[in-house]
């Protein structure tokens, strides 16, 4: 169902979706917002705030420039809200101009009547005057790139010669990618099932997931996805998939594969799609932790659905701060450890376009120091001969490669090895500076990641 073809009016969706910029310029998450969201507003609200926040630094400066004087918070984000959705840019917009205005004062009419005739005001100029009052706001960087001022000045920093570019892939739609069960099937398989119901897709040119990954020509429901409530697929970014082939080994990877039965820890494991990935493509003792247990209830409705561990694997899942190793370690050590650290998030705001507006700068040292204390809380746990994979879905290289150059030095001595399989940091680029020049996989496409494999004596 396209937005043109939501039965709720309009007035109500633009409502919500005020609310939902709303909270998420107060500090709000919009991945919770939308689930307390009423469930016939759910689907148009999360479209109409996801085009609204990936222009929403655009949509702050022309208010500003129209009303210098800020109307309170529930005008301010309606007002905020329709500017964006009338901001021009390369795709066609949602709705006719003056049914967006003309609803969006509707909207005002029931939420603030006083401010109703202010919003019409408001809205009119803009669209009389809209060529110049957008490149008068462009001439401040938020707008021109719709991200936080210190946000596009690390990575400026980080990446001078691809920072424009990786700004302006962060506006634009994800693909929506799939993993196929590798214990039911593979992609070539898959992509005949989706053939059969006309939904067209492709999978990836990339020796390390291409076998089981597959991008859909244009996004869905997984409920209309064939064989997905049965366990067949999961939903999945390319990045991310290559998180378990690196860990496990073999293949055309490089790397010994680990041996049957091997023990993994899975550090930090909600939301579940790499636990699974793990257990779908080796048979493993696998212990998944994660420091919420409420995120853990996640974890085991995706094994569920994918009915794992398949014969041969175990696996137990358990709450616990994985830097507290006292309090869940059994003394055991083990095969192979993955170690997906929280982040700021950074390599995935095209899917979470509120995860800029809600980041503030000190959030970085402060992610980096939790990164920093898993990291040397969790080597000792490894085997000798055993191996550690980092990764972060972040492209700030404070929580990539500049993080894992210093481990390396804090464990000189112990001699820590860095596999040139590493694929270092993956940004949304067509090319990627974790490749060798020329060897870039289609997975370029995915989210930005940071990947090092680390392999102890």
């Amino acid at each position: 169902m396209s937005m043109h073809e939501v039965s709720p009016p309009l007035s109500r969706l633009l409502g919500q979706t005020a609310d939902a910029v709303a909270a998420v310029r107060a500090g709000r998450s919009l991945t919770e917002l939308l689930a307390a969201c009423p469930a016939e507003l759910r689907g148009g609200t999360q479209a109409l705030s996801f085009q609204v926040l990936r222009a929403l630094g655009g949509a702050e400066a022309a208010l500003a420039l129209m009303a210098p004087k800020l109307p309170p918070p529930a005008v301010s984000s309606l007002l905020v809200t329709a500017l964006a959705l009338l901001w021009p840019g390369d795709a066609p917009p949602p709705y006719a101009e003056h049914t967006l205005v003309d609803q969006a004062v509707t909207a005002a009419r029931a939420r603030t009547p006083a401010a109703a005739n202010f919003v019409n005001a408001v809205l009119r100029r803009f669209l009389r005057e809209r060529t110049a009052l957008v490149a008068q706001a462009q001439r401040n960087p938020v707008a021109a790139h719709n991200h936080p001022l210190w946000w596009i000045e690390r990575l400026r920093q980080d990446w001078p010669a691809q920072w424009v570019a990786l700004l302006a892939a962060a506006n634009q739609h994800p693909p929506m990618a799939l993993r196929a069960n590798a214990r039911r099937g593979d992609a070539a398989g898959y992509l005949q099932r989706l053939a059969a119901v006309g939904r067209p897709a492709s999978s990836p040119d990339d020796a390390l997931v291409g076998a089981q990954a597959v991008v859909l020509a244009s996004p869905c429901a997984v409920t209309a996805l064939p064989g997905f409530a049965e366990g067949e697929v999961s939903v999945q970014d390319l990045s991310a998939q290559r998180a378990a082939p690196l860990l496990l080994g073999g293949g055309t990877t490089g790397i010994p594969p680990l041996p049957g039965g091997a023990r993994v820890l899975d550090a930090c494991a909600a939301p579940g799609g790499k636990t699974a990935q793990l257990l779908e493509l080796a048979q493993i003792d696998l212990l998944a932790l994660d420091s919420d247990a409420r995120r853990l209830v996640r974890v085991q409705d995706t094994l569920t659905r994918l009915r794992l561990p398949a014969p041969g694997s175990t696996v137990k899942l358990q709450a616990a701060d994985a830097r507290q190793v006292r309090q869940w370690w059994d003394g055991q050590p083990f095969d192979a450890i993955l170690l997906d650290a929280p982040c700021t998030a950074s390599g995935i705001v095209r899917r979470h376009p509120d995860v800029r507006w809600l980041r503030r700068p000190d959030d970085i040292p402060a992610l980096a120091k939790i990164q920093r204390e898993l990291l040397d809380a969790l080597w000792p746990l490894l085997a000798p001969g055993g191996r550690l994979l980092y990764a972060t879905c972040s492209i700030f290289k404070a929580e990539g490669q500049q993080q894992i150059d210093a481990f390396l030095q804090r464990h000189a001595s112990e001699q820590p090895r860095l596999d040139p399989a590493s694929t270092g940091h993956l940004l949304c680029l067509p090319d990627n500076p974790g490749f060798p020049v020329g060897q870039s996989p289609s997975s370029s496409a995915g989210d930005g990641f940071y990947y090092a494999l680390i392999h102890k004596p």
